[in-house]
């Protein structure tokens, strides 16, 4: 039995929902006459939290004023290489933490309750996973970390540096926080050998995790997979072990049928990017119609729910998929992150995962918003931290980083 006073009532709101919560999960509605924390908000509405199921916090000072590379990348290998693997070896730990804790407050504040982010700093590594998960929780926000291996700048020495550092912040006290997982990242497979890829492979069965991985964003995956004699980025995955059941595949763009329905197969998940594949100029993800496991992600642009949303209508529309098929994707990510912290998949079910927006009209910002049962919103304002001062350190940092990037 749950003690009545360590209960908060959320509503009920204009259509008439309320929603019961103790210790970060939803239970069973009190009684009416229940001693309980309540919060009322009859002229709004309430909502899950919108989940993030792929991002890069590392970008987080990017809408700061950063300088476009001059002459324009050619093709997506192009952006890469002379845009975002440039961005992350400037980084450092202040520039990193600023980075984190400026996309962080604003997520909040646009009424974003979890993310699952995607990390790469390949001249910051050791340490990395921590001052993200500090920025994290000390914003009271709920995270899926990892480090993206890769052999890029310094071959396999560089993956198992990467591999550590996971293993590393999995077994520390900050890793076992309960608003924190810890998943094994790749950056992408054509960035790593088979080798990389076995021992990842490995260490998510070690700490019983799963693999998050781009996969198939550009035409290179695809290509590098035939090179090495695989039928295809999926293929290769599952012959070197490298893919447990439940693992997050960020865009699949350029997979093909057969691919797609292996990974639904398996449980695993792809994570649509509009946003990201619009800019980048990878194309439209249409295959992605073909899993029962999707869920959308920004991919670094800002964790703004109502811009990912309307990007994936729009671009849905125009590529053949129906409004009644892409709104699941949205929600989708409750039942992802909920695989991941084993709770009830119903956002409002007893045993979910107590992490909630209150909106007076469904495209503004959140009123108040609920991580792990614990109020970080209130009336539009972050309470967690100054978010004047957050401001101000990321503009400090970001010309910083645009200088290390000059």
């Amino acid at each position: 039995m749950h003690d009545p006073q360590d209960i908060t009532v959320l509503g009920p709101d204009r259509g008439g929902r309320s929603v019961a919560f103790t210790g970060g999960r939803v239970v069973a509605p009190p009684a009416e006459t229940a001693a309980v924390r309540r919060v009322p908000c009859s002229d709004a509405v309430i909502h899950p939290g919108f989940v993030n199921a792929h991002t890069h916090l590392y970008s987080g000072l990017v809408p700061l004023g950063m300088p476009a590379p001059d002459p324009p990348p050619g093709d997506f290998v192009d952006i890469l290489r002379r845009i975002w693997w440039r961005l992350d070896r400037a980084l450092d730990a202040d520039i990193l933490r600023a980075a984190a804790r400026y996309y962080l407050a604003e997520a909040l504040l646009a009424g974003t309750t979890a993310v699952i982010d995607h990390h790469e700093s390949p001249d910051f590594i050791d340490g990395a996973l921590a001052c993200l998960a500090e920025a994290a929780t000390g914003l009271g926000i709920r995270a899926a970390l990892c480090y993206g291996i890769t052999e890029r700048n310094r071959g396999l020495s560089e993956a198992r540096q990467g591999l550590a550092e996971t293993g590393a912040f999995a077994a520390s006290d900050l890793g076992r926080h309960p608003l924190l997982r810890t998943l094994v990242g790749v950056h992408a497979s054509f960035t790593v050998s088979d080798q990389a890829l076995r021992e990842a492979g490995d260490l998510c069965r070690s700490l019983n995790t799963v693999l998050h991985i781009h996969c198939a964003e550009g035409t290179v995956d695809g290509a590098d997979a035939l090179d090495r004699q695989y039928a295809g980025p999926v293929h290769r995955l599952m012959a070197l072990d490298a893919l447990p059941r439940g693992s997050l595949l960020a865009h699949g763009v350029h997979l093909d049928a057969d691919q797609v329905r292996l990974l639904d197969q398996r449980q695993c998940w792809l994570i649509h990017n509009p946003r990201s594949n619009e800019g980048n100029g990878v194309g439209y993800a249409a295959n992605l119609r073909l899993s029962r496991h999707v869920a959308l992600g920004t991919d670094g642009w800002p964790s703004v729910p109502a811009q990912e949303i309307g990007a994936l209508q729009r671009l849905g529309a125009a590529h053949g998929d129906t409004a009644e098929a892409l709104a699941v994707r949205p929600a989708a990510g409750q039942r992802l992150l909920a695989d991941l912290f084993d709770a009830a998949a119903d956002p409002f079910a007893p045993g979910a995962l107590a992490d909630f927006v209150v909106r007076s009209d469904e495209e503004g910002p959140p009123r108040h918003v609920f991580v792990d049962g614990r109020q970080v919103v209130v009336d539009g304002g972050l309470i967690t931290t100054d978010h004047t001062a957050v401001v101000d350190e990321a503009k400090i940092e970001a010309e910083k980083l645009w200088q290390r990037l000059a």
